[in-house]
């Protein structure tokens, strides 16, 4: 056994801080270029639909420098790569569905060349009907995936019987991933037709197994390896394949290594985004703003092909209670199918969306009431012992979201801030504030149950040093350090004495993609059975030389001690190894206690929630619709955190994340299908100018109830749900500036143009208003 926590629980900086502050730190473009390593580049469709009734490479293959061309005529073996339904091509073959498509690849010896060359084929289309919006695919029923519904109690019956009702629609945009270190990859061919892919993705094993399947190879004959990601927010958990498989499918026809890097316009045209989504309500409740009835219908922009939109759009249906009881519900979710990317995972996975719903619902309930939006949310909270089931099934047995909420309204001092608004509001003309509080309840594991688990390998050295690998990765969230964290806890040592490796599909098979904010769970404790197995060999060594019961040895500080008798773990490491004790152990990880019907839509999707509350304070300019972000103060529920210093900057940067989704970052397509907005001159994400001034940000105390790694929770997504603050503050102050109440549309993202937009639609006087004067 060891003794009290020493390394876990403390803040313990990146184990990458410093080499990036001193860039130092390897991505792959960065990598020693092999021998003859060539440069890649897709050339793309111009079409949004259409037929490819030719396609003339002659001119690319002939261009100076070009070393070799493919497109899906040249394929040795499979085309689709889809990650769990067919429908993603590596090469449109016959027809194209969005502007961007891969059509053809080029190998050169330089990327100029790759590029120049690639302007040069000539293609023929006939173009095609497109459906470009969600109210397109509605209208013709064109959906990648079956509608699913899920519905509790008798939500029509209740609306009927309420005493006030309300009926809406909420528009939210999407989001692009905007990764510092765009989509790379660099295949290297092998002896025996193997192949080694460096890949920045967070789903190394699908890469393995879908560069197997397009070279027609076993698994076995291909390695991915990812030591570290410049982010991936969900963006590198499927869209990392067709860029690992054209880069391999060159190689392979080559026999030269070939690296292919997107640049950030073609990154952003080539890949999926967050579902944007049109959503309906129609929702019943008492004069206290007590929701006895709603019904919800969630229409999400799922691209060309189904990608991941299930389960995303599954969670969608799971999160759009948030942390409110619903009694009689009724949720339709629609997969359209549109001719754009297809949109994939990204931070929150469909749950962002779904809090929007309930949300937007709750505030527009507070201003038909004329009450305050966090009385009514308050109302509606899940209660502890009783409305506490999900509309899923599922009992909320960890509920802390009623006191979490209490502390945060305390010390941002709520209410006084709330009356000061009032009052500033009422003698400012030109510049309105807004106040909000908004609380998140986010499921904790991946909802296909199949990859909750993981596995990790250890090795201890003679010397005492240690060797750590498993399957998840490093995108700059901090899951290295803390999974070595648990090694050096497990083990007694320091934590400097822990050796992080890059993820390899040879070391650890068949992982789980890093996603679902479940990495430091699964991978923490799979690292942590390995590390136990060796420490209980250890122990029984230990106990034999010392004639004590194994279970009082203690590892601790470097030192193995048992009654007054104490041993150096490298001399105690040493000693086995003469004794031929195996020192090196695998680890396996299941998550427990989770049982879900998909076909019901009931059951437990997942293991524990994680909380958190946002209280963010805004001011707009009326004649401008400009916006500034005042204060925000955050309390987020971390349980009894691995790393305080990096969930506080996971907490920090999620936040910022979703309040860019919800306020600066819109996506536009043109008429005829093609992404505008496709570079930082068009796409705005958050700057350190947009960072609150005042910013609190503090972790809530309490161990998670679940058998978690030593009790934390999970913090990668959760957070992003948070910025929901920022829009209500938002709209808060719209409504001071317009005068109006509940009826007012206000989508996401809430851009100046928005902003402004609805203060003078809300100013124009109806005509029943006109009528009655």
């Amino acid at each position: 056994m060891s003794a009290l926590p020493e390394t876990v629980h403390r803040p313990v900086a990146h184990d990458s801080a410093l080499k990036h502050a001193q860039g130092t730190a390897l991505y792959i473009d960065d990598m020693p270029e092999p021998r003859d390593l060539l440069h890649a580049t897709i050339g793309w469709s111009t079409r949004a639909h259409a037929r490819v009734l030719s396609i003339d490479l002659d001119a690319v293959a002939a261009a100076p420098g070009v070393v070799a061309v493919m497109a899906a005529r040249d394929l040795p073996a499979g085309n689709d790569i889809g990650p769990v339904l067919p429908g993603d091509p590596v090469f449109a073959d016959g027809l194209v569905e969005y502007h961007g498509q891969s059509v053809f690849a080029v190998a050169a010896e330089s990327v100029g060349a790759a590029r120049r060359a690639a302007r040069l084929a000539t293609i023929e289309y006939q173009d095609l009907p497109a459906i470009l919006t969600i109210e397109q695919a509605l209208a013709d029923e064109s959906y990648v995936l079956p509608t699913r519904v899920l519905r509790r109690g008798d939500a029509a019956a209740a609306l009927a019987g309420a005493g006030h009702r309300l009926n809406g629609r909420l528009a939210v945009g999407g989001q692009d991933h905007f990764y510092l270190e765009g989509q790379v990859a660099m295949a290297v061919p092998g002896e025996g037709g193997a192949m080694l892919v460096h890949s920045s993705t967070q789903h190394p094993t699908e890469v393995q197994h879908l560069v197997a399947k397009v070279l027609g190879l076993p698994d076995h004959a291909v390695t991915t390896e990812v030591r570290r990601m410049g982010g991936g927010f969900g963006g590198k958990e499927t869209q990392a394949a067709i860029v690992a498989c054209v880069a391999a499918l060159l190689a392979r026809r080559t026999g030269r290594p070939v690296k292919l890097r997107l640049d950030r316009d073609d990154d952003m045209i080539l890949t999926g985004k967050r579902h944007d989504f049109l959503i309906d309500y129609d929702v019943g409740f008492g004069d206290d703003g007590r929701i006895a009835g709603v019904e919800f219908m969630l229409a999400s922009r799922c691209g060309m092909s189904p990608d991941l939109s299930g389960s995303i759009n599954d969670r969608a249906m799971f999160h759009a209670d948030n942390c409110y009881f619903l009694e009689h519900v009724t949720i339709t979710s629609h997969r359209c199918k549109t001719h754009t990317v297809s949109n994939t995972a990204f931070r929150g996975f469909g749950g962002p969306q779904g809090m929007m719903a309930i949300e937007y619902v709750l505030d527009e309930i507070a201003r038909h009431l004329g009450l305050d939006p966090l009385t009514v949310r308050k109302a509606n909270f899940y209660g502890i012992d009783e409305r506490n089931r999900t509309p899923y099934g599922m009992v909320v047995e960890d509920n802390i979201i009623p006191a979490l909420v209490a502390e945060l309204e305390a010390s941002a001092d709520y209410a006084a801030r709330r009356t000061a608004v009032d009052a500033f509001n009422r003698s400012s003309p030109w510049l309105k504030k807004g106040l909000a509080l908004t609380p998140v309840k986010f499921g904790i594991s991946f909802t296909a149950k199949h990859l909750n688990q993981a596995g990790a390998l250890v090795h201890v050295y003679t010397d005492g040093s240690i060797l750590l690998n498993h399957g998840g990765t490093e995108m700059g969230q901090g899951l290295f350090v803390k999974v070595a964290q648990v090694v050096a806890e497990e083990l007694g040592v320091p934590l400097g004495q822990v050796m992080l490796t890059a993820t390899n599909t040879a070391k650890v098979p068949n992982t789980s993609p890093t996603a679902a904010s479940s990495g430091a769970d699964l991978n923490g404790k799979a690292a942590q059975a390995a590390a136990r197995t060796i420490r209980d060999r250890l122990a029984g060594l230990a106990a034999t030389r010392f004639g004590v019961p194994a279970s009082e040895i203690v590892f601790r500080e470097g030192q193995v001690s048992g009654g007054d008798q104490h041993i150096a773990f490298a001399d105690l490491v040493k000693a086995a190894y003469f004794e031929r004790i195996q020192l090196s152990a695998t680890g396996f990880y299941t998550t427990p206690r989770l049982d879900w019907n998909e076909a019901t839509h009931q059951g437990r999707p997942f293991f524990y929630f994680a909380y958190g509350a946002a209280v963010s304070e805004v001011a707009i300019d009326v004649l401008t619709g400009e916006a500034k972000v005042l204060r925000v103060d955050i309390l987020h529920d971390c349980g009894r955190s691995l790393n305080p210093a990096i969930d506080l900057g996971q907490v920090e940067g999620g936040f910022v994340q979703g309040m860019g989704w919800l306020t600066t970052e819109e996506l536009a397509w043109d008429a005829a299908g093609r992404l505008t907005t496709h570079a930082p001159s068009t796409y705005k994400i958050p700057t350190a100018a947009d960072v609150p001034r005042d910013f609190r940000v503090a972790l809530y105390r309490d161990d998670n109830r679940e058998d978690a790694i030593y009790r934390s929770k999970a913090v990668g997504e959760p957070p992003l749900m948070l910025g929901i603050s920022v829009f209500h503050a938002l709209k808060d102050a719209v409504l001071a500036a317009s005068g109006s109440g509940a009826g007012l549309r206000f989508d996401a993202p809430a851009t100046p143009e928005r902003v402004l937009l609805a203060i003078e639609t809300a100013r124009v006087p109806t005509p029943e208003a006109v009528a009655a004067e």
